[in-house]
This record gives C-alpha cells, sequence and structure tokens, in this order.
C-alpha cells in the first residue's frame, strides 16, 4: 500500500513538473532528479518493510546515495542553463 502511495505521489509531481516551461537541460536534470527521489523512497519503503537490520541498513544507504544523486542531476540542469547565458 506503501509503494502504491509513493508512485501516485512522485507521478503527481512528475506532471506537476513537465507544466514548468524550462530549458531542456533543466527538464532533464529535472526529471532526473524526480526519478531518482521516486526510487529512494521505494528503498526506504522498503527498508521500513524488511526485519532484517542489516538489509535495513543497506538500503537507507542507497535511498541516500540516490538522493544525493537526485540533487546532483538537479544541479547539473540547472549548472547547463547557466553555464548556457
Amino acid at each position: 500500500m506503501k509503494k502504491i502511495v509513493l508512485v501516485a505521489a512522485a507521478a503527481g509531481l512528475m506532471s506537476l513538473a513537465a507544466c514548468n516551461q524550462g530549458t531542456p537541460a533543466e527538464n532533464a536534470g529535472d526529471a532526473m532528479a524526480a526519478n531518482l527521489e521516486a526510487e529512494a523512497d521505494n528503498m526506504e519503503a522498503m527498508a521500513d518493510m524488511t526485519g532484517n537490520e542489516a538489509e535495513a541498513m543497506a538500503l537507507e544507504n542507497a535511498a541516500d546515495n540516490l538522493e544525493e544523486a537526485a540533487d546532483n542531476a538537479d544541479d547539473m540542469g540547472e549548472a547547463t542553463v547557466t553555464n548556457a547565458m
């Protein structure tokens, strides 16, 4: 049930992001960031559902790495636009 809510929320956020008229580089960075954040949310949900503490820690660490990658993707899209101007 949690996964369904997370996927629905991610889809809603991506549809809102699609309304924003940015540059192609910004849009690509935003889309990549949204996908990575949705995947991180799914990993966190799996970590919450597992009974194995080591596996939960590994999933939480992977989720943290994905969130960092999402931030980097978003920053890269913004930097591309800034450098082009």
